[in-house]
């Protein structure tokens, strides 16, 4: 594949989005920031905004999440297209890149989590780099497994998803900065 082919797909919001698009840009990554009326993004590039009638598509159970990863999730309109948009990010990529935070029962922290596990519902190959721990994990279908040296993750399908945290520190985005350089040389 030529890197012409690749298309990241992403929020645009500010953190792991952000940085995913910024880098995506440096590289010549073409970019897909799903967003909304009223939704916060600092990405202009590749902006798709997603209408009412589309939002619904990505509707789903705030009840379903909640039990799903363990905790209590708002139930304001702006959380639900949050959630809702996350869905296009995840449909659309062919692979998962997910900056975070896994916590002990497995799943990934804030709402970021919704994407991570959706994208196991799914079958897709999903990798997160827990920022608390410093790593790359992926997950195996059963539970994460560390990644490190060769071991790395390298973006293998043309359409893939970068996410995460608003809260990216330092090695966050060392991360993102690194499984670019690994993968587009």
């Amino acid at each position: 594949m030529q890197r012409s082919d690749f298309i990241l797909f992403s929020g645009g919001a500010p953190g792991a989005e952000a940085e995913f698009g910024a880098v995506a840009e440096r590289h010549g990554i073409e970019e897909v920031n799903f967003t909304f009326e009223g939704h916060s993004h600092v990405r202009q590039r590749g902006l798709r905004f997603l209408n009412h009638e589309e939002l619904l598509m990505g509707d789903v159970s705030l009840e379903y999440i909640s039990k799903l990863l363990n905790r209590r999730y708002s139930d304001s309109p702006l959380f639900r297209k949050v959630l809702q948009s996350i869905w296009f990010q995840i449909n659309s990529g062919q692979e998962i890149y997910v900056i975070g935070t896994i916590v002990d029962d497995g799943t990934v922290k804030g709402g970021t989590g919704w994407g991570a596990e959706f994208a196991k519902l799914c079958n897709k190959p999903l990798f997160v780099f827990d920022q608390d721990r410093n790593g790359w994990f992926v997950w195996s279908g059963h539970d994460w497994q560390p990644r490190a040296g060769a071991d790395l993750p390298v973006i293998g399908h043309a359409h893939f998803t970068g996410t995460g945290t608003r809260v990216l520190n330092d090695n966050g985005r060392a991360a993102i900065a690194g499984l670019f350089e690994s993968s587009f040389r």
